[in-house]
C-alpha cells in the first residue's frame, strides 16, 4: 500500500519491476519515451510518489516493463 501522501499506487511496484528488469531510470524513460515523453526525473518521481500517472504513461510503463496494468496498480495478477 503507499502512504496517504503518495500521488500514485504503482511506485514501489514500477521501482521493483523495472530493477527486475536490469534497467536504470535512465533507461525505462528512455525507452517509454518511445510511447510517450518522461524524463528520468519523472520516473524517479513516480517511484517516489511525488507525481502523478497518467493512463497512457502507465500502459506505456507496462508495456516496456513486460507486466501488466493491473499488476502495477494492484500487485496481483490478472485472472
Amino acid at each position: 500500500m503507499t502512504s496517504d501522501r503518495s500521488k500514485n499506487l504503482i511506485g514501489s511496484r514500477l521501482a521493483k519491476a523495472r530493477k527486475a528488469g536490469g534497467l536504470t531510470q535512465h533507461d525505462l524513460s528512455r525507452k517509454v519515451s518511445a510511447f510517450t515523453p518522461i524524463d528520468r526525473s519523472g520516473i524517479a518521481k513516480i517511484e517516489t510518489g511525488l507525481r502523478c500517472v497518467y493512463d497512457y504513461e502507465l500502459v506505456a510503463i507496462a508495456k516496456v516493463l513486460a507486466v501488466e496494468v493491473g499488476w502495477l496498480l494492484t500487485g496481483r495478477k490478472s485472472r
